[in-house]
């Protein structure tokens, strides 16, 4: 069973140290720990459906109060204070395309507005209802098979409410794998990936949801969608890019062909430390310049490092410690996260030379002790979240990608932006940064902020507001994105002109009136 106000499965957890809260404390105080709003109490508060009766639509309230948040910040102050701003008016499980169009005239027919939902994990406001009009949540869920499997071509179709662990589950069983790995694995879909751009932990090796998307199906206000899954077009604008990133604006994914790839014949991760980040920075660009065939590389700062060790449980750590210090790393180390994935030969040069690289600047090979612990828990670390509010902190994060040249400036930045609002609010916070994909030209980087709570939820509020515009504003002045992978929604709305012009946001309106005149879809998200 789902919290209804927090992440992940009610029975999962992950427990903090003593030597963890210890490591907390001295860095940002104690945390102010506070009661939980019941959800008979937030039931209570929801007012009445303002949706006409349709055989589609429920308007029971715990289903109304599940869909009305997702994983933001101020979904998550909202949930557990119980002061939930708005609340979707119903929800509705189409199981085919039919459906899904009969719910996009019922709209058009009674002036609703409808929000597609998927696994309910978005974490910059995609969820939130906007707008004096009746919103309609639509939960895809129902909509999860494997349609189809193409061998030969490695092209799988799959219902767009289909989540990241069956879809792994079903290729399997048939010898294949998509390779999609956001931490939201557990729970977010494939029609949100697509709407948000999502990229995975792997995607060195597997590739991001975009050069994933071959093809499939949208019903959009203005009529169906069809988009052949060839494997190149020079037939004009590629109609992919309209679907990818769309978020909901222009229609409702029904249904998507992804290409696939066979299982690996070999998968390995392992651990690296360096003596200083600077150190593992230039060794990963180099690898990433060299494009050497790994899977992914993670590399941590100095204070992610720290705190990913106060994080371990492990009795080796001690043993971890004396080593690295005897090699000369201790202060100011950094670890590295990398992985192999492939055919073994392949796999066994692409690490050897990976390897070479790795010590030119510095690097301490530990193997794969380090590499397993970040594997078995990279999607169980986001119920870090849950314990954390429960100890009386809030913990966030937000992610961009610049050029090389700009990454440690901007990451200087934004960590001083963090820090310099939460004081002004009389607040410490303990901010962290890594690099979670590199390319070529340039890295992502994305930073961890944790903070006590406030007195009060609006205190608690106002300094996340607070630290998340400095932190926006650190992006946008130093030429990032202002999002690499989380999507935009609302929380970074006011961001996007800086990125993309005004003439680009003109463009991006005229094609959402093109394909939803009416403004029928998700409002208020992604473009004002």
């Amino acid at each position: 069973m789902k919290r209804w106000n927090g992440w992940g499965f009610t029975n999962v957890d992950y427990p903090l140290s003593g030597g963890m809260l210890e490591f907390l404390t001295e860095r940002v105080g104690s945390g102010r720990k506070s009661a939980d709003a019941p959800l008979s109490d937030v039931a209570q508060r929801v007012p009445h459906s303002r949706l006409a009766e349709h055989p589609l639509i429920t308007t029971d309230i715990v289903e109304r109060i599940t869909h009305s948040t997702g994983q933001s910040m101020n979904d998550w102050i909202a949930m557990r204070s119980g002061r939930i701003p708005a609340f979707v008016d119903g929800t509705a499980y189409p199981v085919n395309r039919a459906d899904v169009r009969a719910l996009i005239d019922y709209a058009r027919s009674t002036g609703a507005r409808l929000i597609p939902y998927g696994g309910g994990t978005s974490v910059v406001g995609h969820l939130t209802p906007v707008g004096d009009a009746p919103t309609l949540s639509v939960d895809m869920r129902r909509m999860s098979d494997l349609i189809a499997l193409d061998s030969a071509s490695q092209l799988a179709t799959f219902g767009a409410g289909i989540a990241g662990m069956d879809v792994e589950a079903k290729l399997r069983a048939r010898g294949f794998t998509l390779g999609h790995y956001p931490q939201s694995f557990e729970f977010s879909t494939v029609g949100g990936w697509i709407a948000t751009r999502s990229s995975g932990q792997q995607s060195r090796h597997y590739g991001r949801i975009e050069s994933m998307f071959a093809g499939g199906h949208v019903e959009t206000p203005n009529g169906a969608l069809d988009l052949l899954p060839v494997p190149a077009s020079a037939a004009g604008i590629d109609l992919r890019e309209i679907v990818l990133g769309s978020e909901g604006r222009i229609g409702i994914i029904t249904d998507a062909v992804l290409r696939v790839a066979r299982l690996p014949d070999h998968e390995r991760f392992d651990g690296v430390v360096f003596p200083t980040f600077e150190q593992g920075v230039n060794a990963v660009r180099e690898i990433a310049q060299a494009n050497l065939p790994l899977s992914m590389m993670r590399l941590s700062s100095a204070v992610e490092t720290e705190t990913q060790f106060a994080l371990s449980h492990s009795s080796l750590m001690p043993l971890l410690e004396r080593y690295l210090a005897m090699r000369g790393a201790s202060n100011e180390r950094a670890m590295l996260i990398y992985g192999v994935t492939g055919k073994r030969d392949i796999c066994a040069s692409a690490k050897a030379a990976a390897l070479s690289i790795i010590r030119q600047h510095g690097g301490i090979f530990v193997g794969a002790v380090m590499g397993s612990s970040w594997k078995k828990n990279r999607f169980r670390s986001a119920y870090l979240r849950n314990t954390l509010w429960d100890h009386g902190y809030a913990v966030d994060t937000l992610e961009t990608a610049v050029p090389w040249s700009s990454t440690f400036p901007l990451m200087r930045a934004i960590e001083s932006a963090i820090r310099e609002a939460a004081a002004a609010h009389d607040e410490r916070v303990h901010v962290f940064t890594h690099l979670s994909h590199v390319y070529p030209t340039g890295s992502s980087i994305y930073t961890t902020y944790v903070f006590p709570l406030g007195l009060t939820p609006e205190a608690t509020a106002q300094t996340w507001q607070a630290m998340k515009a400095a932190a926006s504003q650190a992006v946008i002045a130093h030429g990032g994105t202002i999002s690499h992978q989380h999507g935009v929604g609302l929380d970074h709305a006011a961001y996007l002109s800086a990125e993309k012009g005004e003439t680009g946001i003109d463009a991006m309106r005229a094609l959402i009136r093109h394909f939803d005149p009416d403004g029928l879809m998700n409002p208020g998200k992604l473009v004002p």
